[in-house]
């Protein structure tokens, strides 16, 4: 297979500047290699792109209120204000998909595009269901967004184009529709299974309910049906303007949820408790699983939907997904459907492998967003650890359920609407504010995400310059030219622009920079399904990461190289003896062997490359 993919390569590199300086505005990136149809990708082959709809393009201005009326409490659109809704719509993302490919994505993930309860909070705290994971009604679009015929002209248009749609759905909980009577008095806290048993109405010394309820270990649909009276904990109260607003109606039946108070995140509390006050559904309820499968079944019947991912998926019980997972993979597989991805939510910031690796044991979840990745690169590329940290956490891939192949169909990222942008926890982590080397990081890291295993996640804005102020709503800026204050006054890097103006340009260094890392991945077998061996990383402080990527159905080995220091380094590292040569794919790569199972690789500062190893093979 020797020199079987230098042409690609050549392409490629022949619109690359070296690494940690952006490209010429005039210089047009390098023509993206076509992905391989739709059907044929496996997930290991995708490129994500993360989006809020609400954020992202207004299409259509005469959905901006849902179709309510009356003042932002009732209807919930303020683009001054950074919790409500502003506008963005299934029209407008539509709109843009020559945007988003252009990037070299072949996958759309967006947050919940359900029915929202429109606004919830107390005085004082309100805020809008525009993010989506405030859902009332789990088969209907949310009028803020369109309708379920523009989202399935938005999933044909997408297919149209090569590109997959990937849905980002909640079993958890529901709105905040159910209150408590005992509530207010004691700050709705979390009453425990201990303290507050299913026999005895509030507390154990209380009156005896529920007969025959055997505990909701138990599954039989029998024992469930003995659950009559939700009172054991909290006596829970439904507004009676709200009594019907769940559909489908199964949902408004109190029974099926926990109603045991908040979360506080820790131990049982993490899986019953109410998350910020919202519904939290007893998914242990065989009732529960069968509806949630028929819910997120129909979707795929209805518009051929190509993946799932699945909010707060650590605070359901593992039992739930060993059901509902094989379920909708086989309501896929019937629809022809065979390379549906479902990946869940399995939140921390520590840069390990192993609470995502338990989790997927625990509950057959196949995939899981790569936490422990967005930590590990945040650190490394601020400076804040050295290389070592990337090194040792790749070597734990082979704890995942399947090993290291596993790793291959992860979804990695850099920074999301929940934690806060990348870019930001480069400043803050490197103590660094100073725009080309802040620009020179961010890049660092993006080449990490798209040059190493998993499946890359681009979160939008980030291809833009956007640099959040904090998590949450402070990381959830408009690409359209926003009102409100926060998000104005950011200092966007690798751009004058600001928040203010529309945010598309292709010719952002950093847009063009993903564009370039697409191309190449979408040309290499290796960069897209090759397993890892570490060849090389400095031991203490910043420097060098060496990592060989070995694709065994093609026989093709890439060597991905990082810099992670301020300074050019200059290094021989041990490769495969298999390798007869060394042809560029992106960065500065070496002309040849230095020797026999050997390469001398030269990186400037925060520089990268991926370097083809020729073989015979």
């Amino acid at each position: 297979m020797k020199r079987i993919f230098a042409k690609a390569a050549a392409v490629l590199c022949a619109g690359t500047a070296l690494m940690g300086t952006p490209l010429a505005a005039e210089t047009p990136p390098a023509p993206t290699p076509a992905a391989a149809p739709l059907a044929e990708r496996g997930l290991e082959d995708e490129i994500i792109y993360f989006v809020l709809p609400d954020r992202f393009a207004n299409g259509d201005p005469a959905n901006d209120k849902g179709g309510l009326k009356g003042d932002p409490f009732q209807h919930g659109f303020d683009p001054t204000h950074k919790g409500f809704y502003h506008g963005g719509d299934l029209k407008g993302l539509t709109a843009k998909l020559d945007y988003i490919q252009g990037m070299g994505v072949t996958a759309i993930w967006f947050a919940p595009i359900f029915k929202n309860k429109p606004v919830q909070g107390r005085p004082g705290e309100e805020s809008a269901g525009y993010h989506g994971y405030w859902v009332t009604d789990f088969t209907q679009v949310d009028p803020h967004f369109g309708t379920n015929a523009e989202f399935k002209a938005f999933v044909d248009a997408a297919h149209a184009r090569g590109m997959k749609v990937y849905m980002d759905i909640i079993i958890n909980h529901t709105a905040d529709v159910i209150g408590y009577a005992e509530g207010e008095a004691n700050g709705y806290r979390y009453r425990n299974k201990g303290e507050y048993p299913h026999s005895r109405r509030g507390g154990v010394d209380g009156k005896a309910i529920n007969p025959g309820f055997a505990g909701d270990a138990n599954a039989d649909p029998a024992n469930w049906a003995k659950l009559t009276d939700p009172t054991f904990a909290y006596t829970p109260v439904v507004p009676e303007a709200e009594k019907n607003v769940k559909v489908p109606a199964w949902l408004n039946d109190v029974t099926l949820y926990h109603n045991r108070g908040n979360s506080h995140w820790v131990g049982e509390s993490s899986l019953y408790g109410d998350f910020s006050g919202l519904d939290d559904l007893a998914t242990e309820n065989p009732r529960v699983v069968s509806g949630m499968i028929a819910i997120f079944g129909q979707w795929i019947d209805d518009y051929g939907i190509d993946g799932y991912r699945i909010d707060t998926a650590k605070h359901v019980n593992p039992e739930f997904w060993q059901t509902f997972t094989p379920a909708i993979l086989k309501r896929a597989h019937d629809k022809g459907i065979k390379h549906f991805h479902i990946f869940g939510e399995i939140a921390y910031e520590e840069p390990t492998a192993t609470l995502a690796a338990q989790v997927m044991a625990q509950s057959g979840l196949p995939y899981a967003l790569d936490m422990g990745f967005a930590k590990a690169a945040q650190l490394v590329a601020s400076g804040k650890a050295g290389p070592r940290l990337m090194a040792e956490f790749l070597e734990q891939d082979a704890i995942y359920p399947g090993g290291a192949k596993t790793a291959l169909g992860l979804p990695t990222f850099l920074g999301n609407h929940d934690f806060g942008r990348f870019s930001m926890f480069v400043r803050e982590m490197s103590g660094n504010a100073e725009e080309a080397k802040l620009l020179a990081r961010v890049r660092l890291g993006h080449a990490m995400m798209f040059l190493l295993r998993g499946v890359p996640t681009v979160y939008y804005g980030d291809e833009q310059g956007f640099i959040s102020d904090g998590n949450d709503q402070l990381a959830r800026e408009d690409m359209f030219p926003s009102k409100v204050a926060f998000y104005n006054d950011n200092d966007l890097i690798g751009s004058d622009a600001t928040t203010a103006e529309d945010n598309f340009d292709p010719a952002h260094p950093l847009y063009r920079l993903i564009a370039e890392l697409s191309a190449a991945r979408t040309a290499s077998p290796a960069l897209r399904r090759g397993l890892t061996t570490v060849r090389a990383f400095t031991e203490a402080g910043p420097g060098l990461l060496a990592v060989e990527r070995h694709d065994p159905e093609t026989g093709q080995r890439v060597l991905a190289l990082f810099n992670t220091g301020e300074s050019p380094l200059s290094q021989s590292i041990e490769v495969s003896y298999a390798a007869r040569g060394v042809a560029p794919l992106i960065g500065p790569c070496p002309a040849a062997l230095a020797a026999p199972g050997a390469v001398t690789v030269t990186l400037p500062a925060f520089g990268f490359a991926a370097c083809i190893l020729e073989t015979d093979n």
